[in-house]
């Protein structure tokens, strides 16, 4: 089987690489800045470095929040004939923090209060009747970038006279006090394969560990992975992060990323993440094409009026048709290989007379 790798080529996605060539029969790095999607009325294309990008069976695109439209684009043009992790629309709402949070909301899964106002004038209202700290976040963002923390009034008003200027949207988030620490974990299907256990610096709030936060290995509890996976389906996601709070109330989700770093968590954890991926974009990718088989035989039998069981017993089956010559030889039509069952290792008797070809097992 052939897959492809659409990323930004950071540290995490030639881990992801080196892995995936494991277990698929050839696998390409293709450089997310290079394509192109070009979009008309009756098709919808997509070119690498120029080129029409050739068919995989699988592809695993990823790449930051700037990339997203174009992630989207690429996903919508290959995802019913390939198999793909990350839906078409998961680009947009895994990339918005506000959008996430919608959809975090509408499957009841625990979250901090989150507040979206429509003004910095709405906005500093709502800062007279909320506890402080409060926690201020731009809708895009990674590595905790874009997250600020404000331990009064007066702070997070000057945040915002700040914002405004810049004529960013932001959402104001309930502040969790956790003693700098939270949980980043990897989903993979139905699955957390790794989980680490974040501390900020001395000094700094966010446990992102690039920005500095120190983790350790930690062994979730069931409830917890639960909230974690259903947090990756809530969004259309088959890989991804999720970060995670550990309140009195039970865990509580603070994002999902679609493109995780897996340097940090993997040196943490000692499990090689990149293959727990690499291995489950096989097997999904293997169901897909296997799928597509039977699908197809399926269609065939069905067109030609041909019991889909047939083969299953020793029913004999019947179809007219013309022989396929090629060089003198003749060519089965594909229904009769379903049919027959036969393996290209073991022996069969070939019995030939004027008008008549049979084959039978030896």
């Amino acid at each position: 089987m052939k897959a492809a790798l659409i990323s930004l080529g950071s540290k995490s996605s030639l881990m992801t690489l080196d892995a995936m060539k494991k277990y698929f029969n050839s696998v390409e790095d293709i450089n997310l800045r290079n394509v192109e999607v070009i979009l008309g009325s009756k098709n919808l294309s997509v070119l690498y470095n120029g080129k029409p990008l050739e068919k995989y069976e699988g592809i695993y695109a990823k790449g930051s929040f700037r990339y997203a439209p174009l992630l989207s684009s690429i996903t919508a043009a290959f995802y019913a004939n390939t198999y793909m992790p990350i839906k078409a629309d998961t680009f947009t709402i895994g990339h918005d923090k506000l959008l996430t949070h919608l959809a975090l909301q509408y499957y009841k899964i625990p979250m901090p209060d989150t507040y979206v106002v429509s003004s910095v004038m709405a906005a500093k209202k709502i800062l007279e009747q909320v506890n402080y700290p409060i926690v201020l976040k731009f809708p895009h963002g990674t590595q905790g970038k874009g997250v600020m923390i404000a331990d009064s009034f007066a702070a997070a008003s000057s945040m915002l006279d700040a914002i405004e200027t810049l004529k960013q949207p932001f959402l104001m988030q309930e502040y969790i006090e956790t003693q700098g620490c939270d949980i980043r974990t990897i989903v993979v299907g139905n699955n957390v394969v790794a989980s680490m256990k974040r501390k900020a610096v001395r000094g700094e709030k966010r446990a992102n560990i690039h920005a500095g936060g120190k983790g350790e290995p930690i062994v979730l509890d069931s409830y917890t992975k639960k909230i974690a996976v259903d947090t990756a389906k809530s969004i259309g996601a088959e890989i991804c992060a999720v970060d995670i709070l550990e309140t009195v109330k039970g865990p509580s989700v603070i994002e999902a990323n679609l493109s995780p770093g897996l340097q940090g968590i993997t040196s943490v954890t000692k499990i090689d993440v990149a293959d727990k991926i690499a291995q489950f974009m096989y097997e999904r990718t293997k169901e897909f094409v296997d799928k597509g088989k039977t699908e197809e035989t399926t269609k065939m039998f069905t067109d030609l009026n041909v019991s889909a069981s047939a083969g299953k017993n020793n029913s004999e089956q019947q179809i007219i048709t013309t022989l396929d010559f090629r060089s003198e030889r003749i060519l089965l039509p594909k229904i009769i290989t379903s049919l027959a069952k036969f393996n290209e290792r073991e022996d069969v008797v070939i019995k030939a007379q004027k008008g008549k070809v049979t084959l039978q097992r030896y």
